[in-house]
């Protein structure tokens, strides 16, 4: 599998899903701008410490070019700015992924709208979806220049699932349905240009934020498995970013246009693994999960 020559957007890869998946189209050889608020001299209001220059260093480690650029999503001229330079720069766009997010300090579990906060909703809302808007406005163009190219909106939850699951909260199932649906339509739009639109959703993913709230490393996370039995069926973010790789790498992708796609599910085609050699498939679970009385959906399936 080769993405040499290839350029790609990774539209939030400071962490988390972004992180994984920029590493891994790196290490299939492409070009990947790695955008996000989140630098050395400037972090965003997260404050952690994960900036878009440490996901750029680490793409090109593994093997392709990582460029760093900082980009607020919701500001549409920063965006109109970064597509304009990788059209200066490469001539071509190839990939684009939408995992713009930053909503995990704004959700409240199990509260109705009418007790949830009103201005962290909609805040939550705009980092969600507006920024994909935003991005895929001024980004696609470019893309559908050549044919075959490939848009990836990373959501939480297949279309399937959230169908018929509550999400335990107004704005956070409202924002996660939404990604889904969004890609669904922009695949109407951009199989008449030759190119691909997807929604896809890692599992129960082992983030940087996931492994501090269980008190683990990536190391040692089996510990926390002693606490949460089912973290046993849990994924590494390489593990979508080589799902996102092998669609982008598979001449017939097309087959794939407008469908709502899982990391484990697209594993068990395409037959990669997570960097343990492992294939999680969290999404084959989440039901008996629920059931067993951890709800996946606050236990960070995403």
């Amino acid at each position: 599998m080769t993405l040499q020559g290839k350029v790609a957007l990774v539209a939030g890869g400071t962490r988390g899903a972004g992180r994984g998946i920029a590493i891994e189209l790196g290490a299939a050889g492409a070009t990947v701008y790695v955008t996000g608020r989140s630098t050395r001299g400037q972090p965003s209001e997260y404050a952690r410490p994960e900036t878009i220059e440490e996901t750029a260093e680490l793409v090109t480690a593994n093997g392709g070019r990582g460029i760093a650029v900082r980009v607020d999503h919701l500001i549409a001229d920063d965006v109109r700015g970064l597509v304009g330079r990788i059209r200066a720069e490469q001539g071509r766009l190839d990939i684009l992924v939408n995992d713009i997010w930053g909503g995990e300090q704004l959700f409240e579990w199990n509260k109705p709208v009418w007790e949830h906060n009103l201005e962290n909703g909609l805040r939550m809302m705009r980092l969600a979806i507006d920024t994909h808007l935003i991005t895929a406005h001024h980004a696609l163009p470019l893309m559908i220049e050549r044919p075959g190219g490939l848009l990836v909106e990373i959501t939480d939850g297949t279309a399937e699932y959230n169908a018929g699951h509550y999400r335990l909260s107004p704005f956070y199932d409202l924002a996660k349905v939404a990604v889904n649906r969004m890609a669904w339509a922009h695949a109407k739009d951009l199989a008449k240009h030759g190119s691909t639109s997807v929604s896809l959703t890692p599992g129960w993913m082992r983030s940087e934020m996931m492994l501090e709230l269980y008190g683990v490393a990536e190391e040692n996370w089996r510990d926390a498995t002693a606490k949460v039995p089912h973290f046993v069926i849990s994924e590494t973010p390489r593990f979508v970013g080589r799902a996102v790789a092998a669609l982008a790498a598979d001449p017939d992708r097309e087959r794939w246009n407008g469908q709502s796609l899982s990391s484990g599910g697209l594993a068990q085609v395409y037959g990669f693994t997570d960097l343990d050699g492992s294939q999680p498939d969290a999404w084959r679970y989440v039901p008996e999960v629920q059931d067993a009385g951890k709800p996946a959906d606050a236990t960070g399936y995403r």
